[in-house]
């Protein structure tokens, strides 16, 4: 089995080639499947999800196995090495088979990349189209421990083609040399309307004083795009006669496994101290920046990330974004954050808001609005 990857900013290909012989007649069986995929990504724009092909190229004689091309919507949640025991961790959200040999009728239009694609590969061309729903969840891996081995859990897609007598029967066993497959990611990126920031406040009173403090935090816009510095601005009213010692503000990324238990826990992605004082009777006013980067957070196990291919970089996860009507459990993986500003106040207490955060990535050139 050989695998080639051809400038691997536009295309892969991998090649998938072996010789078999008949046991009655002694004839060889040659197979040779190559998938061509135009690209890795496939952008959800809220109503409609990219077209996923582009080709698979297939040089087959004398076989009596079927070549199938199947995509699948996939959730890990345990690991994979378990699997060879009996136990499966992996769950099905969606998946569809596309025959290809013998021509079952599948005839997809014929898109730019298509034309490109089957010029490399010639008369053996098979072209395919999968059409992604747009209930399913965006990619989202959960980042593995030091010690953890094998595929890391989370929401994934892959694209699979392979030599079977049927789509999915499961009692047919499925060799490894019959079969070449990659993983391509669902991604979204942020709208180009977004609305205003978030604002919180709070007044709070302390024992042994008849006077408040007044904590008010708020953000400049909706969205933020992931690495960018994001400004808090604070604004604080000390009537008291107490002192402020200092701000801490965190940054808590929420992940929601809905898909098959109530599993939902919060893991801090920022914290930073500000030695800002706030007199007693005195007001303050500043903005102070904060950047949430997975660079700070690698060793903790179970953050969310957006789907990671092989080795690749990746960043935390964006916030999912729910449509109206959906179904929860069909997204697998809910991911949340939000902004808490901690004042420390002398004398014990504290003052506390929280701002809801959406963490996104901006939209390419080229990209059409949603």
């Amino acid at each position: 089995m050989t695998c080639c990857f051809v400038n691997s900013s536009i295309y892969y290909i991998f090649i998938l080639h072996f010789d078999n012989t008949c046991i009655v007649c002694n004839t060889p069986f040659v197979f040779q499947l190559t998938l061509y995929l135009g690209k890795r990504d496939y952008v959800d724009h809220v109503d409609s999800v990219d077209p996923v092909g582009e080709k698979l190229s297939a040089f087959i004689i004398e076989t009596q196995k079927t070549v199938w091309i199947q995509l699948a919507c996939a959730f890990r949640y345990g690991r994979e090495d378990l699997d060879v025991i009996g136990l499966s961790f992996r769950k099905d959200i969606w998946i569809q088979h596309i025959q290809l040999y013998p021509d079952a009728g599948h005839k997809p239009t014929l898109t730019e990349m298509h034309d490109t694609l089957l010029k490399k590969a010639g008369e053996q061309g098979h072209p395919f189209t999968f059409n992604i729903p747009t209930n399913l969840p965006c990619s989202v891996t959960l980042q593995p421990g030091p010690d953890d081995k094998g595929k890391a859990c989370g929401v994934d897609f892959e694209v699979k083609a392979y030599l079977a007598q049927s789509a999915d029967d499961p009692d047919e066993k499925i060799d490894k040399k019959d079969t070449c497959r990659l993983v391509i990611r669902k991604i979204q990126f942020a709208p180009d309307n977004t609305g205003s920031g978030q604002k919180a406040e709070l007044c709070k009173s302390f024992m042994m004083s008849d006077k408040p403090v007044f904590l008010e935090a708020s953000l400049d816009k909706e969205i933020y795009y992931h690495g960018d510095p994001i400004p808090v601005t604070v604004k604080i009213k000390n009537e008291t006669t107490k002192v402020v010692k200092k701000i801490k503000v965190t940054v808590d990324q929420t992940t929601d496994v809905v898909l098959y238990s109530a599993d939902k826990y919060t893991k801090s992605v920022l914290c930073e101290e500000f030695g800002e004082t706030v007199e007693g009777n005195a007001t303050f006013e500043k903005t102070l920046p904060i950047t949430p980067l997975l660079a700070n957070n690698k060793e903790k196990r179970g953050l969310s990330l957006d789907g990671r291919l092989k080795d690749e970089d990746t960043n935390l996860a964006s916030t999912t974004i729910i449509r109206g009507g959906m179904d929860k459990e069909m997204l697998g993986i809910l991911v949340s954050y939000k902004i808490k500003v901690n004042l420390m106040v002398s004398g014990g207490g504290d003052v506390t808001v929280e701002l809801p955060l959406t963490l996104m990535h901006p939209k390419p050139k080229g990209i059409p609005a949603f």
